[in-house]
């Protein structure tokens, strides 16, 4: 049954014309404006124009790859929060697409009820975020000098580790895969040495320089 209204644009990046469809109609139904893309350069084109609602955007396109295409967006300060879609055996490379900016990725084949739930969830968590700041200044970042700087979304997830918030518990606060959170924390531990979840906590406690 279509939704009574949209709910937002989505930009949907895939060469493969029935996942397109797909994607498509499962979002169209649910409420949304779609806009469809088969390769990378159309896609920048109007990527860097417009702010669409959410990105759904396939690691395997012709030309630029999707991780070329999130360095060339920022997509660390990209405004809208960008999903990259991936195969069964792409997940290394969807880590790295993690890394790179993107909020989250999809893993093929997947089930269209989920896609379009984790995307109004990531939808929802990026607004919330964005109240909170609106209404509350700056979030609050971790500032540990001499070593490599979290990215945005890192601090969200440390904030969330120094809460004692579970996987589970962060993931459904910022929107993402308790997977995905883990990806973030494997990475943070990296960044500041850290040997284990306790060893985290001292270093932030004692290194870390919380700000507003």
């Amino acid at each position: 049954m279509q939704a009574s209204g949209p709910s937002g644009e989505i930009f949907i990046v895939d060469d493969d014309p029935a996942v397109r469809e797909t994607l498509s109609l499962l979002f169209s139904n649910a409420g949304y404006n779609v806009v469809r893309f088969a390769e990378g350069a159309a896609f920048l084109k109007v990527a860097k124009e417009r702010n669409p609602t959410c990105i759904i955007l396939d690691v395997h396109i012709p030309g630029k790859t999707g991780i070329d295409i999130l360095k060339e967006l920022n997509a660390q300060d990209y405004p809208a929060p960008i999903f990259i879609m991936s195969g069964q055996g792409d997940i290394a490379m969807a880590v790295d697409a993690i890394k790179n900016g993107a909020l989250d990725f999809i893993e093929k084949p997947f089930r269209g009820s989920e896609v379009v739930t984790r995307v109004r969830e990531a939808v929802e968590a990026n607004a919330r975020q964005k109240s909170a700041v609106a209404v509350n200044g700056a979030k609050r970042a971790f500032n540990f000098p001499g070593r490599e700087p979290l990215t945005s979304r890192e601090q969200d997830v440390l904030d969330c580790i120094v809460k004692g918030e579970s996987n589970k518990e962060a993931a459904r606060r910022l929107g993402i895969s308790p997977r995905t959170i883990e990806v973030h924390r494997s990475r943070i531990m990296e960044k500041l040495e850290a040997k284990n979840a306790a060893d985290l906590i001292r270093i932030v406690m004692s290194e870390g320089r919380a700000h507003p």
